[in-house]
């Protein structure tokens, strides 16, 4: 009996059981990027670990509702109230209007998850195209007095919220009156009545370019709003899974919480989870020390910290290594050795399209194989079921490798497997590669080239034109491959 699925809530900070609101359905809400500049890894470790577990709630027979947004208006420069937004500066700097900007950087984004073989959510709302909601929001708030106008500005009422009932903090663990003492009043921060009130409407100032008229006058939403605002319009005032980095916990999902109680009466998500950060080489990685590189960097082995180019589906893997939990250090020797698995997986996935069960009366059963191979399969199950550790489950599949790469050598009869084993094998590594891990054969479409090579191989070494035959070989090479020249087969496969 497979245990049942647990997830860290970030909000409680233990695991707990995952129990929806209305099974078979299930909402998650997952904070998509602000669409200014290119998507960076730390993002994409982000959106790697929700596709996994909206792959794998879909997979043990949830109907999920996955909505993750676009920032394309609100979100400032430093993360705060005060500055300019980071799209009108992008847009300024390049002359051009800010939805240029935002179609660019929106186009980029999808390449990449594509480039990563995730699914794309079921909504993908803008904040730009929920105005009314966001604008109904404030007014709302404004008329439960948790929120108050300022010089054209709107700002949510921490005190009168806490007051109320609220507790602002719970999530990240910080306490109000600490934080109250970590703050310094900086410019443009009077018209508050609270150093830790945040904006929820901002005025616009002169040289602002985004602007929308309002009760309060022209202005835009605070980068906070439009999460709650979207995220309860498509999952409804309370939904069971909110997600995102965990650079995001505080203040982001800190205010989320705050506004959607202070709209609704009650905490808006059930199961708060975060991704963590990545590093290189030990230390953390960001612009400033020159260790932040984009995925096509990643791809091309363009940066002057990698030794080569690596696969999407090779980092993909990578980051599936570890927990999601857990940091995450980028380092050569750690993604050459996530080249060679993945590898080995591709050329098992390859292997097994191709297996077909013979039964043989003359074959014995093997009990202990049989046994081995049910029990990875249920230990694979567990360990998604123990907050999404897709370390452990890997360490499942690679057993069913083993298997797979026993038969595809001899060295273990189909039936000695018996046709329920041998098709428990084929399909649980294939569903579980493919459908939960998202890890897919690169270089598929290329396939018919190489079938016609392996065709030609055999002609010349039939022929003893050796001089072609190692000019195919080290074509094969050269696309990180090796042709397998067995006693009864010619084949290729990854190397090793």
């Amino acid at each position: 009996m497979t245990q049942p699925l647990k997830l860290y809530n970030t909000l409680s900070r233990r695991k707990e059981l995952f129990e929806p609101l209305n099974p078979p359905y299930v909402g998650m809400y997952v904070c998509g990027p602000t669409v200014y500049n290119y998507v960076h890894l730390g993002n994409v470790r982000t959106f790697l670990t929700f596709d996994t577990l909206y792959r794998y709630l879909t997979f043990i027979g949830y109907k999920v509702r996955y909505v993750r947004n676009l920032t394309d208006v609100g979100h400032l420069v430093g993360d705060g109230d005060e500055g300019e937004d980071k799209i009108g500066r992008m847009a300024k700097l390049e002359k051009v209007e800010p939805m240029e900007i935002v179609q660019r950087f929106t186009n980029d984004f999808h390449t990449v998850m594509a480039q990563f073989n995730t699914i794309p959510p079921s909504i993908e709302p803008t904040a730009t195209g929920h105005m009314v909601e966001q604008i109904e929001a404030v007014q709302t708030l404004l008329a439960k007095k948790l929120a108050y106008e300022s010089n054209g500005s709107v700002y949510f009422d921490i005190e009168t919220y806490n007051q109320q009932g609220g507790n602002y903090g719970k999530l990240s663990g910080r306490i109000l009156d600490d934080l109250l003492n970590e703050t310094r009043e900086l410019d443009g921060q009077s018209e508050k009545r609270n150093p830790l009130d945040f904006a929820i409407w901002k005025r616009a100032s002169p040289e602002h370019i985004m602007r929308w008229n309002s009760p309060w006058g022209e202005g835009f939403p605070g980068w906070h709003l439009e999460c709650t605002c979207m995220s309860t319009k498509y999952l409804g005032k309370q939904f069971d899974i909110h997600g995102g980095g965990m650079d995001l916990k505080f203040p982001h999902h800190e205010c989320e919480i705050a506004q959607g109680d202070g709209l609704t009466g009650h905490d808006p998500v059930r199961y708060w989870m975060h991704s963590n950060m990545l590093t290189v080489n030990g230390q953390k990685m960001s612009k400033s020390l020159g260790n932040s590189f984009l995925p096509a960097e990643l791809f091309a082995g363009s940066h002057y910290l990698l030794e080569q180019a690596y696969s999407p589906m090779t980092v993909r893997f990578f980051m599936l290594q570890s927990h999601y939990r857990s940091t995450l250090d980028f380092s050569n020797d750690a993604l050459k050795a996530a080249q060679k698995g993945y590898r080995r997986l591709a050329n098992g996935l390859r292997v097994v399209k191709t297996m077909s069960y013979r039964p043989d009366e003359s074959v014995s059963a093997d009990m202990a194989k049989q046994e081995d191979i049910r029990k990875a399969v249920q230990q694979f199950y567990e360990a998604m079921n123990d907050d999404l550790n897709t370390a452990v489950a890997i360490a499942q599949v690679f057993t069913l490798l083993k298997y797979v790469n026993m038969l595809y050598l001899n060295q273990l009869q189909p039936a000695a497997l018996g046709d329920d084993v041998f098709t428990l094998l084929k399909e649980s590594f294939s569903t579980f590669m493919q459908d939960v891990l998202g890890l897919k054969e690169e270089g598929s479409d290329n396939q018919p080239v190489l079938e016609g090579l392996l065709t030609l191989y055999r002609e010349y070494k039939e022929q003893r034109q050796y001089d072609k035959v190692d000019q195919i070989r080290s074509y094969f090479k050269a696309q990180g491959l090796a042709i397998k020249d067995m006693k009864h087969q010619i084949d290729w496969a990854y190397e090793e």
